[in-house]
């Protein structure tokens, strides 16, 4: 900033100084007078229309400045200090003034003969300062690393801000140990690890986690993105290598932080047409920096990526990044720990259970959490609360899970029963097949892109599939279509993506898990490596046209199966089906207590905090929610 502020400074002082000798000079010529001949100058003295006179020794003569009688400035020159002039002057009574020569100052002189050339370099400087985005250094300074330095005095993050990831806090406690007493480890001949790589899926705290080191070690932490490196001029990105661990060397012992390192760390020649040799260079400076001649003493390289398959091996080797430490998401005791440290931040009321909202909210990950406090907070804000309740992260959830509602959507009212009949088929195969996720919520409200929703959760943190559960997710998927043909006696477009993820889980029971007798446990799938990733170019079959016409056999025996399945379940309890699709159609949700209470025979009792609505909006047919917010089976 400061070097900003200094440059734009000098190139106005320059510009200003030359603007100001040039105005001088233009005065001094403007204010000099009239020119006129010598001869008419002494013809007005003798005349007597001469006042006053200033005389001046200059490099080409004598130069002679008069005020006339009328108040007119008048100006001559002559070559020599003609001695009958002052003889003049003093019987025609004109007053004059003789001045010695007059020496311009050097300052005067350098601004007068190098003002214009010192203008263009100043322009010249602005303009490719400009073009450099405003980065520091001045004009020359392409290859300076743009890493921001977070020294210990600033950097306030510790482990006790980071929740979620124990397992992963222990693998890198050891590395403050280092930064704090390295002593402690060289005696006995140890090293320490020289690169760390956190891997793990957006939004779990990898970031985070780097900072928290350098906080507990009190260290300098230079922090940079990988995208920093490369620019539209050659050979920047290596400079910038080099320049970066030239500043660590400078502060160390200190820590580097590479976030989404695959943006410069991607596969050396990788993709059609070879690989980017301006990447590829700075690859190249980063490796040979990390693990080459010199010896990098107490400066410890942390990277980031949710991408470790598209890294270049060279990369991951020991001596380079000798551990991966994974950042995974967080389980119901994670998701409880993150959300307490997020809920310190906003006033929350009595009835607050964080063991609740953590049960309720599986596949969340750290920034999905602090995204729902946010949300609650601003439902709260909504309406006029003083602190978040209970029924503020409830609407929060719902709208991160199943989109935001769009109430002011209408539509016929034909269309929205036929919507509560696709739900309740959802709902009501996902309570009678084995090893499916409770229900937890059915509406029929719009929300985001889809028409309607029927959302299921799990009952605890799910890590693998067995083929009974897939099975039953694909009947659960039909429920939806089966009930519109039984009770409406038409197909509508809404099942449309029902079929896709049933379809795509029996191809892979049948081609990648092995889960059928007829084809036993192999591998069928196709090469489905992307090209521009560097995992293959070429695309191979490994498949017969016999076996792959008994995959289609089996992937169509499966959605038989299960298809019937499911409308035998519909057909056979068609009064909870009506039940629940009145329901439906009279509160717009349902929650899993109403369900219960139809398939247990029950009148539904009414929502909680259910009041008419004026206006019915319209339903549609989608699929349900996943926990982790994507359209799920249900």
């Amino acid at each position: 900033m400061n070097n900003q502020w200094f440059s734009k400074v000098a190139v106005w002082l320059v510009i200003a100084l030359v603007l100001f000798t040039v105005f001088k000079q233009f005065d001094r010529t403007t204010t000099a007078g009239n020119q006129i001949a010598y001869s008419d100058f002494l013809d007005e003295v003798r005349a007597g229309r001469i006042k006053s006179v200033t005389l001046q020794e200059g490099n080409g003569g004598t130069e002679i400045v008069a005020l006339t009688s009328d108040d007119r400035r008048v100006r001559s020159t002559a070559t020599y200090l003609d001695r009958g002039l002052v003889g003049d002057l003093i019987n025609n009574n004109v007053k004059f003034d003789v001045r010695p020569r007059e020496e311009p100052s050097l300052l005067m002189s350098i601004l007068v003969s190098w003002g214009p050339m010192l203008l263009l370099i100043g322009v010249w400087i602005y303009f490719m300062r400009q073009m450099q985005g405003g980065g520091k250094g001045g004009a020359f300074s392409f290859g300076k690393s743009k890493a921001r330095m977070l020294d210990e005095s600033n950097n306030t993050t510790t482990f006790a801000d980071v929740a979620g990831c124990d397992e992963a806090k222990e693998e890198v406690k050891e590395l403050v140990d280092f930064l704090k007493d390295p002593q402690k480890f060289q005696k006995l001949g140890g090293r320490i690890p020289r690169g760390v790589l956190l891997v793990g899926p957006p939004g779990t705290g990898k970031t985070l986690l780097a900072k928290a080191i350098a906080g507990e070690a009190k260290v300098p932490f230079f922090s940079i993105s990988g995208s920093d490196f490369v620019e539209m001029f050659v050979g920047v990105g290596a400079a910038r290598v080099r320049d970066m661990f030239e500043q660590a060397k400078k502060s160390a012992p200190c820590i580097i932080f590479v976030d989404e390192i695959d943006a410069v760390g991607r596969h050396r020649g990788a993709g059609l047409g070879g690989g980017n040799d301006e990447r590829e260079q700075t690859l190249n400076q980063m490796l040979v920096e990390m693990d080459g001649f010199e010896t990098n003493l107490g400066v410890i390289v942390m990277a980031a990526t949710n991408r470790p398959d598209i890294l270049d091996p060279a990369l991951l080797r020991p001596g380079r990044f000798d551990r991966q430490v994974y950042v995974t998401l967080p389980d119901v005791r994670g998701r409880e720990q993150i959300l307490g440290v997020h809920m310190r931040k906003v006033p929350v009321g009595s009835d607050i259970k964080a063991d609740i909202l953590a049960r309720g909210t599986p596949g969340f990950s750290g920034a999905d959490l602090a995204n729902l406090v946010n949300e609650a907070a601003l439902f709260a804000a909504r309406r006029n609360a003083r602190v978040v309740e209970m029924v503020d992260f409830e609407k929060a959830k719902d709208k991160i899970m199943m989109g935001p509602e769009r109430k002011s959507m209408v539509m016929p009212e034909e269309e929205r029963k036929n919507t509560a009949y696709h739900e309740a088929g959802h709902a009501l195969v996902a309570r009678l097949m084995p090893k499916t996720d409770p229900v937890h919520k059915v509406t029929v409200i719009p929300r985001g892109r889809a028409l309607g929703v029927t959302m299921q959760l799990p009952e605890t943190d799910r890590y693998s599939m067995d083929k009974e559960r897939m099975l039953s997710t694909i009947s659960v998927l039909f429920g939806g279509r089966i009930a519109e043909e039984v009770f409406m006696n038409q197909m509508t477009t809404g099942a449309s993506n029902d079929f896709e993820r049933a379809t795509s889980i029996a191809r892979d029971m049948v081609m990648r898990y092995g889960m059928t007798d007829e084809l036993g446990p192999m591998v069928y799938a196709e090469n489905e490596g992307e090209v521009f990733l560097g995992r293959s170019v070429t695309k191979t079959t490994n498949m017969s046209e016999a076996t792959m016409q008994k995959v289609d056999r089996e992937v169509r025996r499966i959605i038989d199966e299960q298809y019937a399945m499911a409308r035998q379940l519909i057909e056979s309890n068609q009064d909870k089906m009506h039940a629940m699709a009145q329901a439906l159609l009279e509160w717009e949700t349902i929650d899993s207590e109403q369900i219960d209470d139809i398939m247990g025979g029950k009148p539904p009792r009414p929502p909680k905090d259910w009041t008419p609505s004026s206006s019915k909006p319209g339903g549609g047919s989608t699929p349900p929610v996943n926990p982790d917010g994507a359209p799920a089976a249900a």
